[in-house]
């Protein structure tokens, strides 16, 4: 068998990764799956390529984040500061990833890992940091709180907001994935998505009772 480079064998695992990941789950996935799908003969590849499973499951995240940010960067500089806008072209920007295998299974893993984003804590997974993804996060935070909500409950609904936007591209794309067939188009889909998350950031506050 050929060898293979450095990168080389990174990319086989992450793609592989990709796949396990979403199939199994990300606190279900065996790495000796991930290894023998890469088709790797050392049983510690993940350990010497990426650290740890954590170092390999950002490598994963981060290479569908540039996918995405491709789309985003150019779009977010168009965007005005509305809730609404902000929120489509993120929509837009992610739903991208439906077009494809890889993008699916990138989106199912995604959708577990979405309160590790840092919205709560305004620190940024290392992932997210300096992208436009990011970016955007804070313009929706900076447009929110020109309102009367209180700073603790507009982190909670961002953070909330964004769960609702991967949850619901990750259930698109498992029924992508398994051969189903939707209830509503997929220009129906985004379009109920963005109106539905926009709703949500900008609902009332109700008073503690």
């Amino acid at each position: 068998m050929p060898r293979t480079s450095g990168p080389e064998t990174r990319d086989k695992l992450i793609r592989a990764a990709e796949e396990v990941f979403a199939a199994q789950g990300v606190d279900g996935a065996q790495l000796r799956d991930v290894v023998r799908l890469a088709g790797q003969s050392n049983p510690s590849a993940v350990q010497y390529h990426f650290g740890s499973r954590g170092g390999l499951l950002d490598a994963v995240m981060a290479q569908r984040q540039q996918r995405t940010e491709r789309v985003l960067a150019p779009r977010l500089s168009e965007c005005p500061d509305s809730v609404r806008e902000l929120i489509g072209a993120l929509v837009a920007a992610e739903a991208t990833e439906l077009a494809t295998e890889r993008g699916r299974r990138g989106l199912l893993i995604s959708a577990q890992l979405s309160h590790q984003s840092g919205v709560r804590t305004g620190i940024p997974h290392p992932t997210l940091a300096g992208t436009a993804y990011w970016q955007l996060i804070g313009r929706v935070g900076a447009a929110l709180a020109a309102g009367p909500l209180p700073q603790p409950l507009r982190l909670e609904r961002l953070d909330l907001a964004l769960t609702l936007i991967g949850a619901a591209l990750s259930d698109r794309a498992r029924q992508y994935l398994a051969g189903a067939t939707p209830l509503t188009g997929e220009d129906v889909f985004l379009a109920d998505l963005v109106e539905t998350t926009a709703a949500l950031l900008g609902a009332p506050h109700a008073p503690a009772t």
